[in-house]
């Protein structure tokens, strides 16, 4: 992934902020998680839940899908 940034620096040249475009933000929301809405972080935490577990039953087999 290429992200296009301009850094802002202050008086002595360090950087401060970097813009991106908003198109590459939404791209890093995506791959982070952070587009997801509540019901699907709770989905996923109890999903978490279930292979530390080993709950079999809660999966579903690909075939079935």
């Amino acid at each position: 992934m290429n992200i296009n940034k301009r850094y802002i620096v202050d008086e002595h040249g360090n950087p401060k902020e970097v813009v991106i475009l908003l198109e590459d933000y939404r791209k890093i929301e995506e791959l982070l998680g952070l587009d997801l809405d509540d019901e699907a972080v709770k989905q996923l935490r109890e999903a978490r839940k279930d292979r530390e577990s080993g709950n079999k039953d809660a999966y579903v087999d690909l075939d079935s899908i």
